[in-house]
């Protein structure tokens, strides 16, 4: 049973918590906004300082715990938290809990892992540590391929499990490999941005034609924060997930979570996620890549007509000669000296150049005294605009261009 000490009756009443946004992105669920969490100070390295003598110990650099906690989905992370403080290469964090709560507790989530493989599994852990619980699997099913990628893990390889000293790539670790099932424990709540890690693998598993199983396993704070202690709280544990942030993330990135659940007396929260289901990402990247495509075509179709222009000795002026039109000049190597005829509708930009380039920028009178056959004019939005006023001035010009379908083609009144 708790007891609890009650405030003395003159005892000054608390005041009213001030609410006060902090503007930080939050690494669980990507939100910008969170609230003062827990401020403790400037104090060492918890876990990873290691000190030598009890001078080093009272010497060691002091470091910011500026925890806050995110509006949207509760996560808890250091605002003032920088990885360059951190010694991982020196002193990998390699604790180990061998009490028998915790064992079981892995020895419940190995049974549940082996279940769910092929006879012949081939199995990929991220962050594996000192390779207990892949070894572990190993012994399980031994006829499958076990292999750890931990940049700052234990090296001790042997005939069943693959450990390599180095960070996990989706896009490229899931294609040589092609696991049947990815293992990540205790790694996420160490990562800058552990929702874009999700993303890119769930990403990298939908290009492949991948439907993959993944366990994830982190840290749950549900019991700190309604026990209110702060021991929880030091600098090497800067992310810090709750119930709902970790379910939160894994809805951000759009795996299909099979089972979230908590253990080892709701200190953990786990989950059984299935990757490679994101066809509309797929959509959505394919369009971006033909885009990409596309725009390269056009760089060398435009550029071939601005020579073409150029060879046959009509006169060329670009319509604007800041903005989009500076960019179409840039993009098309529109130099000076092939095409030194630039004008702008604006006032104010009447005597300036063209960035990059270098053209003086003309007021559009001047094609009145100095002719030319095209106009090119780059922002299509007022194209309609500037034809009426090329027309209200009584500038003459054979032919009006526009950028369109990656081609310079005639301006029709429409785009």
């Amino acid at each position: 049973m708790h007891s609890t000490i009650r405030p003395k009756s003159d005892r000054p009443a608390r005041s009213p918590v001030r609410l006060q946004p902090v503007i930080a992105e939050c690494p669980a669920c990507g939100h910008h906004v969170a609230s003062p969490f827990f401020t403790g100070g400037e104090k060492p390295l918890a876990t990873l300082g290691w000190p030598h003598s009890g001078k080093e110990a009272l010497l060691m650099k002091r470091l910011p715990l500026n925890f806050v906690s995110c509006v949207e989905c509760t996560h808890v992370f250091n605002a003032d938290f920088n990885y360059e403080n951190i010694p991982y290469s020196e002193m990998p964090d390699l604790t180990l809990n061998q009490g028998e709560n915790w064992l079981e507790f892995c020895r419940k989530m190995q049974n549940r892992i082996i279940q769910m493989l092929p006879e012949q599994p081939t199995v990929v852990e991220i962050g594996y540590g000192d390779g207990g619980f892949l070894n572990d699997l190993a012994r399980l099913r031994p006829e499958g391929r076990y292999i750890g990628f931990d940049p700052n893990g234990v090296a001790q390889n042997n005939n069943k499990v693959e450990l390599l000293i180095t960070l996990f790539q989706p896009d490229v670790h899931l294609g040589e490999i092609m696991p049947d099932l990815i293992i990540s424990r205790h790694v996420l709540e160490h990562m800058a941005n552990p929702l874009a890690f999700l993303q890119g693998l769930q990403f990298s598993a939908t290009c492949l034609g991948m439907n993959l199983i993944a366990y994830f396993e982190v840290p749950c704070i549900d019991r700190a924060l309604t026990s209110r202690r702060t021991v929880d709280f030091y600098y090497e544990r800067n992310s810090l997930f709750t119930s709902r942030s970790f379910s939160r993330m894994l809805s951000r990135s759009g795996v299909l979570a099979e089972d979230v659940g908590v253990g080892y007396g709701g200190e953990v929260i786990y989950g059984f996620l299935r990757l490679g289901d994101a066809a509309n990402q797929l959509q959505n990247a394919r369009i971006a890549s033909n885009f990409e495509q596309a725009a390269h075509e056009s760089e060398l179709a435009i550029g071939v007509q601005m020579e073409e222009l150029y060879a046959s000795g009509v006169r060329v002026a670009i319509w604007g000669g800041t903005g989009r039109s500076a960019a179409f000049i840039n993009r098309y190597v529109v130099d000076a000296e092939r095409f030194p005829i630039v004008v702008d509708s604006d006032p104010d930009k009447i005597g300036t150049f063209v960035p990059g380039m270098g053209q003086q920028i003309l007021p559009p009178e001047a094609l009145l005294e100095n002719p030319v056959d095209v106009v090119i004019i780059p922002p299509q939005w007022r194209a309609r605009d500037i034809v009426t006023q090329i027309q209200s001035l009584g500038i003459k010009v054979s032919r009006i261009l526009i950028e369109h379908k990656g081609q310079l083609v005639e301006f029709d009144g429409q785009y």
